[in-house]
């Protein structure tokens, strides 16, 4: 019998996670939801699903799903992912969990008390590079990991044209610096206890956008270990990169550094000079390659074979609490205390 998976959100990663869910064998998408009628019509005949919704709660009401995919703009996640639980699903949701602490806490012990599988799509995990560091680590070649440094910045165009509907509604830490801190906290393997953050607000509120232009935080885990997290939204469009990506992680006996840019082509075409992604979700004949799809495959794998997901619910908790933190900070201006209460 058929997987059948429910999507909700017909954005961006909405379709891309059905893109890879139409390609797996032994799985169906059965509905999508979606508030955009325009929207979730054209899923349904990209999909060629039937059963569309408006409303998640009236699809998880009148279809008999077993999963069900978050891909809400990120402070939504949390009603379509408590619903689902609670309709007896499993739920791969798009990073990060939530925008809160105490909900992603709440989904969290949800998890544990319905006994179903969730994974965020933190799926960097699974890109090559990242997941070497992991296991250099866990083999003892960089001693005690201690310092770590991170960053992720993208050209203007992300704000003011990719995400504009809702790009006041977030911030460049919480677009993009949650993927790294997710993969430091995984390399530090330790709780976060401490956030200090510094932003500035002045091209994108220009451009009408009341958002960060750049933020910059040194957040400390339990042991002392801390790492700096860089996310700046106001790199000009002539960047050939989406994003600018480079990482480094310090220990006792050496240092790891990863470089995002290894992995593009130097496309130089007559409109533009660009270095396309490929290592995260490209098709190659008939199959989706790359870390996304290779995280959807794997939370299945976790459904039919009941294992834990590689990025379970408390992960996401941590890397939750560190954005929270980040943001209090910048509301305070001073460093701001961290407490993981699951």
């Amino acid at each position: 019998m058929a997987l059948r998976f429910g999507i909700v959100g017909a954005g961006i990663m909405g379709n891309s996670l059905a893109r890879v869910l139409s390609l797996v064998p032994g799985v169906e998408i059965a509905s999508i939801c979606d508030p955009d009628k325009a929207r979730l019509e054209a899923g349904g005949r990209e999909f060629g699903v039937k059963a569309l919704y408006a409303n998640h709660k009236d699809m998880l009401e009148k279809e008999k799903l077993d999963a069900v995919g978050v891909a809400t703009p990120d402070n939504f996640h949390r009603d379509p992912v408590i619903d689902a639980l609670q309709a007896g699903c499993h739920v791969y949701v798009e990073k990060p969990l939530t925008t809160s602490q105490a909900e992603a806490e709440e989904i969290c012990r949800l998890v544990k008390k319905t006994g179903k599988k969730l994974q965020v799509d933190f799926n960097h995990r699974w890109l090559s590079p990242y997941h070497k560091v992991r296991e250099l680590i866990a083999a003892g070649q960089l001693g005690e990991p201690m310092i770590g440094f991170a960053r992720k910045n993208n050209p203007i165009s992300v704000p003011t044209q990719m995400i504009r509907s809702w790009s006041a509604r977030t911030t460049p830490a919480w677009f993009l610096s949650c993927h790294d801190i997710d993969l430091m906290t995984w390399w530090f393997d330790a709780d976060p206890v401490e956030a200090y953050a510094r932003g500035i607000k002045k091209v994108l509120v220009k451009e009408g956008f009341d958002t960060y232009d750049g933020i910059q935080s040194v957040v400390t885990y339990e042991g002392g270990k801390f790492a700096t997290y860089e996310a700046v939204w106001i790199y000009p469009n002539t960047s050939p990169y989406m994003p600018d990506s480079y990482m480094e992680i310090i220990g006792s006996k050496g240092a790891l550094q990863i470089d995002r840019q290894a992995e593009a082509v130097d496309a130089m075409l007559q409109e533009k000079f660009n270095c396309p992604r490929t290592f995260l979700n490209y098709k190659v004949f008939d199959e989706w390659q790359g870390a996304f799809p290779a995280a959807i495959r794997g939370f299945i794998y976790a459904i039919e074979h009941d294992t834990e997901p590689h990025v379970n619910a408390r992960e996401g908790v941590r890397s939750t609490a560190v954005l929270e933190a980040i943001h209090r900070s910048l509301a305070s201006g001073r460093p701001e205390k961290i407490k993981i209460n699951v």
